[in-house]
C-alpha cells in the first residue's frame, strides 16, 4: 500500500520559467512540444511553425542546451526556457 507521503513525493511539482512566465510542472521530463505550447498556446494548431528552444539551470550533467523537435529534457526547480519563433518549415 502506498502512503499519502509517498504519493506526494511522486507528484512533486517544480516551477519552471518559459519566456519569463512561471509554470508549475510535475518533476519529470518535458518535451519540446510541451515547452513550445507553454510559450505559444496555439502551437498545436500550427505544426508548420518552427521554434528554437534553449534552456539553462538544468540538471547537473547538462545545465544548458538546446531542446530540438521530438526531444525532451528532465525539469528542475527554477529551470529557464527561452522559446523563439524561427519561421515556417
Amino acid at each position: 500500500m502506498v502512503s499519502n507521503l509517498e504519493k506526494d513525493k511522486k507528484t512533486k511539482k517544480v516551477t519552471i520559467i518559459v519566456n519569463g512566465t512561471p509554470h508549475e510542472e510535475e518533476k519529470n521530463d518535458i518535451t519540446y512540444d510541451e515547452v513550445v505550447t507553454l510559450a505559444f498556446p496555439d502551437f498545436p494548431q500550427h505544426p508548420e511553425r518552427t521554434y528554437s528552444v534553449t534552456y539553462e539551470r538544468g540538471q547537473g550533467n547538462k545545465p544548458t542546451g538546446i531542446l530540438s523537435p521530438g526531444g525532451k529534457v528532465r525539469v528542475k526547480e527554477g529551470m529557464i526556457f527561452k522559446v523563439k519563433h524561427t519561421g515556417q518549415s
